[in-house]
């Protein structure tokens, strides 16, 4: 029996990769126009989905690389969230990731939807052979710079990971060398170029927004929630109205502050 295009838009919305690919062979030479936008959009979703596997298998591979050049077994990735906003802790995750499951979706926090960055930091601290997030307060960035507070945030995290009894061969960082650790290997858009470094970014950027929401409920003068911390006007208007709160960093907001 011929199926209506709403079955096959069902059956096709059902399945992926291999599935799908044989599901749109099957309907490819259906002539109804129906049937062959749906087999079209079918196919555009594969191509998708095969760049996807692509993107997501260049993370895992070139993390091995640079691991196989170091001879490293065991590598930690280190990325932070927080640098720009003017409340708020500068926040550093450290990742330990087996090479076996994937994790789909990894990827520069940035470019990951919120509600898909909570299920795969989820997934990350189910994975992970470790897992570590530290918080640099605003009082500690203030008394001693951004800089500094990187370092320290950065150590704390390798020897938090250390103390759960991994120790890294390779200490992975997104941007810049820090020169904290002689494991140390930095990666320019690392966040985007290997697994570990994407799986840290999605964590601390889940853990300091989900921070900075609680902070809304104790500080709700400010939007906390809406805008994490970071210097938007309507948050810049409620601190000249309400002046500082104590998670405010003090030496970040001297251009809208008097006194």
């Amino acid at each position: 029996m011929t199926q209506s295009l709403a079955q096959i838009k069902d059956a096709l919305k059902g399945v992926q990769g291999l599935q799908l690919e044989e599901l749109l062979a099957v309907h490819a030479d259906d002539p109804r126009k129906g049937v062959q936008a749906a087999v079209a959009a079918g196919r555009r979703r594969l191509q998708r989905e095969d760049a996807e596997r692509q993107r997501l298998e260049g993370l895992y591979r070139y993390e091995a690389e640079l691991a196989g050049q170091r001879a490293a077994s065991v590598v930690l990735g280190l990325d932070e969230v927080g640098r720009g906003p003017i409340a708020g802790p500068l926040t550093v995750a450290g990742v330990v990731l087996p090479a076996e499951p994937r994790i789909a979706g990894l990827n520069d926090s940035k470019q990951v939807r919120p509600e898909a960055r909570e299920s795969i930091a989820a997934c990350v601290r189910q994975r992970a052979h470790a897992v570590t997030v530290q918080f640099i307060e605003p009082e500690q960035i203030d008394a001693v710079g951004m800089a500094a507070a990187l370092r320290v945030a950065f150590s704390r995290a390798i020897e938090d990971i250390e103390a759960q009894g991994i120790v890294p061969d390779l200490v992975l960082l997104d941007g810049n060398a820090l020169r904290i650790d002689r494991r140390e290997c930095n990666v320019v858009k690392g966040d985007a170029r290997c697994a570990s470094i994407a799986a840290a970014s999605i964590v601390a950027k889940v853990a300091r927004d989900d921070l900075m929401v609680r902070e809304a409920r104790r500080y709700p003068a400010y939007g906390f929630d809406e805008n994490k911390g970071y210097g938007s006007p309507a948050h810049i208007e409620a601190i000249r109205r309400e002046g500082l709160c104590p998670i405010h960093r003090r030496s970040f907001c001297r251009s809208f502050v008097q006194g």
